[in-house]
């Protein structure tokens, strides 16, 4: 399944995101920072990422609800979707 330019543009930007996230928590434990400033960038980084998953799963559901038969012929069909964003869950 190939994903529409736009939506890989939105995941790169969550992603990049949440590496900037994952390198100021890194830098808050060098620093010794209070836990609660530790616990929320870890919150927003995994939140991010979760946005990322999601945005990639609907984008999915797009894909098999507009051409059924070739997404499950890529093997992508609904149920498969269905899995992917339960895992997500």
């Amino acid at each position: 399944m190939q994903f529409p330019d736009e939506v890989v543009s939105e995941v790169r930007t969550r992603l990049r995101r949440a590496a900037g996230q994952v390198a100021a928590v890194e830098r808050m434990l060098d620093e010794e920072r209070d836990c609660k400033e530790i616990v929320t960038q870890l919150t927003a980084a995994t939140r991010a990422l979760e946005q990322a998953g999601f945005k990639l799963i609907s984008a999915g559901l797009v894909y098999c609800l507009t051409d059924p038969e070739q997404a499950e012929a890529e093997g992508y069909p609904l149920a498969e979707i269905e899995k992917l964003f339960m895992k997500l869950a």
